[in-house]
């Protein structure tokens, strides 16, 4: 048996080997601050969000793996690709087995929490999603589903919306997280949309980050004004400025301008031999 951080033949990858570890962190906590009463007054539902949330970051995180594979030159991460969509998997396994015992494993109840409530409806239906991805994520799936095989694991796309939806409406009045995960999955699709030649260069990753900023004050706007009695223009206007603090629109630009320095760094990295033996 193939162990996760070994290929075919045995031979040890290092990536995987880091990764790997690191994947079960966020739960391995959870569970330690499930266990030692730091959940506060409703552990149970604490824990739910927590799984939930690492759920959605880790699909984010997959999402984000091709783009930081071309831009950095990087194709060994494409290795993890598959490793951290699966955690995204076990951690929305795990939300939804906390749900069932936070309603004392009444599965007919759970059932119809499900069917009649949207946010959970379209939750579960991205989960399901998850669990086909994961299914047909194996060697022999590929091999045998040729062509479908990519157009069924481009679903991780819609998936993605659906989690963030089902992350909007159970978080309420307070969505900055949510806000700032839309922002980012805005980013990681208008990349996708560019011409490859567009997309390994530097200057990508700052305008796209200024583009998703703009349209992640945006859908700030939307969910106010259509979710909420919140003052939408008062929203909007926080995001124009410091003077509140950092709004999710300013996170998305910083982390895209951030990769845009990545960017630059790794390319500048191959000519720092040089330089230092020309000023020698």
């Amino acid at each position: 048996m193939t162990v996760p951080w070994r290929d075919r033949r045995g031979r040890l990858i290092k990536l995987k080997a880091v990764v790997f570890p690191l994947l079960f962190v966020p739960g391995l906590l959870t569970a330690a601050w499930l266990a030692s009463g730091m959940l506060g007054a409703r552990p149970i539902t604490e824990a739910i969000h927590e799984t939930g949330l690492w759920a959605i970051r880790f699909l984010l995180i997959s999402l984000a793996i091709t783009p930081a594979a071309r831009l950095l030159n990087w194709p060994q991460v494409l290795l993890a690709r598959r490793m951290v969509g699966l955690t995204a998997l076990a951690y929305g396994v795990v939300h939804l087995l906390l749900y069932i015992v936070d309603q004392k494993f009444a599965l007919l109840t759970v059932a119809s929490e499900i069917a009649l409530r949207f946010y959970l409806t379209i939750g579960f239906v991205a989960l399901l999603g998850l669990a086909a991805l994961g299914i047909t994520s194996t060697d022999r799936a590929l091999q045998r589903m040729g062509r479908n095989w990519k157009r069924l694991h481009r679903l991780a796309y819609p998936i993605a919306i659906l989690a963030a939806l089902h992350y909007f409406i159970q978080s309420k009045a307070n969505v900055s997280e949510p806000v700032f995960i839309a922002g980012l999955y805005v980013w990681l699709m208008l990349w996708r949309v560019l011409p490859q030649a567009w997309q390994r260069r530097w200057v990508t990753a700052p305008v796209l980050a200024v583009v998703a900023g703009l349209a992640t004050a945006w859908i700030e706007f939307a969910w106010y004004a259509l979710a909420t009695r919140i003052d939408p223009w008062r929203v909007l206007a926080a995001s124009e400025t410091l003077r509140y603090g950092l709004r999710p629109a300013h996170y998305v630009v910083l982390c895209g301008l951030g990769v845009g320095l990545l960017v630059v760094a790794r390319k500048a990295a191959p000519l720092l031999p040089g330089l230092r033996a020309r000023g020698a």
